[in-house]
């Protein structure tokens, strides 16, 4: 169970993009152990190919995740399903995926992510659920949420992207609003991109949820400063969180 905040490493961000964001599984792994240090209770990551490639490939997650495991023990760690990982292509995805189930547990993930918008949905999150990983349902919208209708999933993730700042409080409550209407009653997580990330921190302590940070998410501090890495930025964010739950 995340009761505050989860970690979110490395997304599709280049190390051009921010020098701590972090590729290889050792620069995973010490990304993670000092996100937890600063108080994540559960880690998010992209696993790499050699070239630097998101990978769904079991060799690759299975490296990651075990290298991130071996730094954070009782750490929950998930990963992403993410389709353009696979190029739009959901019957390599579902074949790579499926393949995860083969993974001994200490290099298996205990979650991962599935975007209600991407073709393919239904079928491989029951391939995750045969498999013991739990499935975080990605919701961007309200017609996400109600296609998740009838669907169990053990976590809704809410993110807001591609949304100004000004306008993500109220996205995400016209998301909110629609998965009480329907009574679904999975834990949620609430969270934003760029603009929208530091809104939706403070958002999520205001309506007691948990919530997500790292540099697949944001580069910047609250006050706009570049952030150090994961660590600095789950240190904020707790911070930020904390106050707007009071």
């Amino acid at each position: 169970m995340i009761s505050r905040i989860k970690a979110c490493l490395n997304g599709s961000r280049r190390a051009d993009d921010h020098p701590a964001v972090p590729i290889t599984p050792d620069q995973l792994a010490r990304a993670a152990a000092a996100a937890v240090a600063a108080g994540a209770e559960a880690v998010h990551l992209h696993p790499r190919d050699g070239a630097g490639a998101e990978s769904l490939r079991p060799e690759h997650i299975g490296t990651a995740v075990a290298a991130v495991r071996d730094r954070c023990p009782h750490t929950p760690i998930g990963v992403s399903t993410g389709l353009w990982i696979t190029g739009g292509d959901t019957d390599q995805r579902q074949a790579e995926v499926a393949r995860w189930a083969g993974l001994p547990p200490s290099r298996r993930p205990d979650f991962a992510s599935v975007n209600l918008s991407e073709d393919g949905f239904s079928p491989l999150a029951a391939t995750l659920r045969d498999a013991g990983i739990l499935v975080e349902a990605g919701v961007w919208s309200v017609e996400d949420a109600t296609a998740l209708t009838g669907v169990p999933v053990g976590r809704v993730l809410i993110e807001i992207i591609g949304t100004p700042g000004a306008g993500a409080v109220s996205a995400a409550d016209r998301i909110v609003a629609r998965l009480d209407q329907l009574g679904l009653t999975a834990p949620r997580l609430l969270h934003g991109e760029n603009d929208a990330c530091w809104p939706l921190v403070r958002h999520a302590a205001r309506l007691g949820l948990p919530t997500r940070i790292g540099l697949e998410d944001t580069l910047v501090t609250a006050d706009g400063e570049v952030a150090a890495d994961n660590g600095e930025l789950v240190r904020r964010a707790l911070e930020v969180w904390e106050v707007s739950a009071a």
